[in-house]
């Protein structure tokens, strides 16, 4: 069994098709995925989703947030409207936490103030409904370090990370776990790679941030989105890394989402 701990299932290039990549994904044995919404007018659609999927991929999970790439053309009503969807979510057994949330300074338009304006105030939402978060770290791990520190978060997933070991450390200190997906499929990426082999076990989650970060095959494939079906191949290639089989990977990911996530770990043990 597989769990996706990041795909955005809503996003305008699965929609067309979203029964076939749901289809696809359960008969790859991916069981689980987390759907983290990105915008508040999505907040209805990932939730919609994800119960209208839930009977083909039994752990379907979804988090509310307001991505860090998307805060130039957020209003500051958004975030009240993201304090009323998770209160109006908190009693659903799908919803697992805020996210996608954080800080990105890859791009270089993105105005800073205003992205840290959201994450901070969906850092406090975070710490009062004691969620925990599913953060978007792009060149920005010591700024989000340095925000977790100010409150008591509920830990959560530090998604695609790419930074230092002694920034993972760090992350994991504060109870993160980090997810790794198909960058590490690429032979160059030998940062990451080194973070696949060396860091514990229990640390690591997998995920494939589709339709995004394709995998290094797909790279010769025109045309070919990223999908959470693939997420077994991109896991064995994580295993060959860590020197471990599959079966292992897998286990410790359930294990560790089950950590990171405890509404999901519910699920996960019902």
């Amino acid at each position: 069994m597989w769990l996706d701990t990041h795909c955005h299932l809503d996003a305008p290039e699965f929609l067309s098709d979203i029964e076939s990549i749901v289809e696809r994904a359960k008969h790859a044995g991916v069981a689980g995925i987390l759907l983290p919404a990105v915008r508040a007018q999505d907040f209805e659609t990932v939730q919609e989703l994800t119960h209208r999927f839930k009977h083909e991929i039994p752990y379907l999970v979804y988090t509310l947030g307001i991505h860090p790439l998307y805060t130039d053309h957020a209003s500051e009503g958004d975030l009240k409207t993201l304090e009323a969807a998770v209160a109006n979510a908190k009693n659903d057994p799908h919803f697992v936490g805020i996210g996608e949330i954080g800080l990105d300074y890859f791009v270089a338009e993105l105005d800073p103030h205003r992205q840290a304006l959201f994450f901070h105030a969906q850092l406090d939402l975070a710490q009062h409904y004691q969620l925990p978060v599913i953060l978007h770290v792009r060149r920005s791990q010591d700024m989000i370090l340095k925000a977790l520190r100010q409150r008591t978060i509920s830990g959560g997933i530090a998604h695609a990370f790419n930074g230092s070991f002694q920034q993972a450390q760090q992350f994991i200190d504060l109870g993160f776990k980090l997810g790794f997906g198909g960058a590490a499929t690429y032979e160059r990426a030998l940062q990451i790679r080194r973070l696949v082999q060396e860091l514990p076990l229990d640390v690591i989650v997998t995920e494939t941030d589709s339709p995004d970060i394709p995998p290094a095959w797909l790279r010769s494939e025109q045309g070919r989105r990223n999908e959470p079906a693939f997420l077994p191949r991109i896991a064995q290639v994580l295993a060959e890394i860590r020197g471990v089989q599959p079966n292992s990977l897998s286990e410790a990911v359930i294990h560790n989402v089950s950590q990171a996530l405890p509404r999901w770990g519910q699920l996960l043990n019902q």
